[in-house]
């Protein structure tokens, strides 16, 4: 069986999107497609939520080559239906300038402190990073804050690419976390880039520009341990 083709991959800005149902799972309620714009969640950013076939999508998950929709109460489409899907897009573009911001958080340590992501989690407007800290004062957070705002309001564009694998591991600059969270089983690689900040690996959503996130603050800090260190992060217009 052909695969999910990942919409959402390459536009983030798709609101609504025609498909043609591949499988369904009666007893779980799930249907896959063979392409969708609804993100099935992964790197600490959560699935995407919104209507499929005029039913309301629960959860987003992928399975191997497929992405499965659980949908709400109502009559399941079949193998074969055409289907009309929408995104909540409030609630999704409310995740793409959580995740582009929790990256402007991550490269701004990098390039100050050199200091990698332990651990990270988002939902709309709100987010955590674990850094490879040593210290962290409250001097510091506001320094930091203030530096995120910055690259913020440089209104930098932000560009998705693709990688081959073999090209991926030739640079691991493009891992920023600790720990790399690249299966052995992806062969191309999707990268962001936040032209003249940053370039990870990632397979989320994302805004155009930096300057679509907002303002950034820092409101709490913690230690998580001598060499852990955790920011929350929150947005506004």
């Amino acid at each position: 069986m052909a695969g999910t083709e990942a919409l959402y991959a390459e536009d983030a800005y798709l609101r609504e999107f025609e498909a043609t149902v591949l499988a369904v799972d009666a007893e779980g309620r799930r249907v896959a497609l063979d392409r969708t714009i609804f993100f099935p969640g992964g790197g600490g950013q959560p699935h995407d939520l919104g209507a499929l076939a005029g039913l309301p999508v629960e959860s987003v998950a992928r399975d191997g080559e497929l992405v499965w929709h659980a949908l709400g109460g109502g009559v399941l489409p079949v193998e074969g239906d055409r289907v009309e899907g929408q995104l909540d897009w409030e609630r999704r573009h409310a995740l793409m300038r959580t995740h582009t911001a929790l990256h402007v958080l991550s490269a701004v340590i990098w390039r100050d402190h050199e200091a990698k992501v332990t651990g990270a989690s988002m939902e709309p407007l709100r987010g955590r990073m674990d850094f490879e800290l040593e210290g962290l004062s409250g001097e510091l957070v506001r320094e930091i804050e203030a530096r995120v705002n910055e690259e913020v309001a440089a209104d930098r564009r932000v560009r998705v690419d693709f990688l081959s694998r073999e090209e991926a591991d030739r640079r691991p600059e493009l891992i920023r976390t600790k720990v790399s969270l690249l299966p052995a089983s992806i062969t191309v690689v999707r990268t962001v880039e936040i032209e003249g900040l940053d370039l990870q690996a990632d397979g989320g959503t994302h805004v155009g520009r930096t300057g679509e996130i907002g303002v950034v603050a820092i409101p709490e800090y913690k230690s998580k341990g001598r060499l852990n260190k955790r920011l929350q992060l929150t947005l506004s217009d």
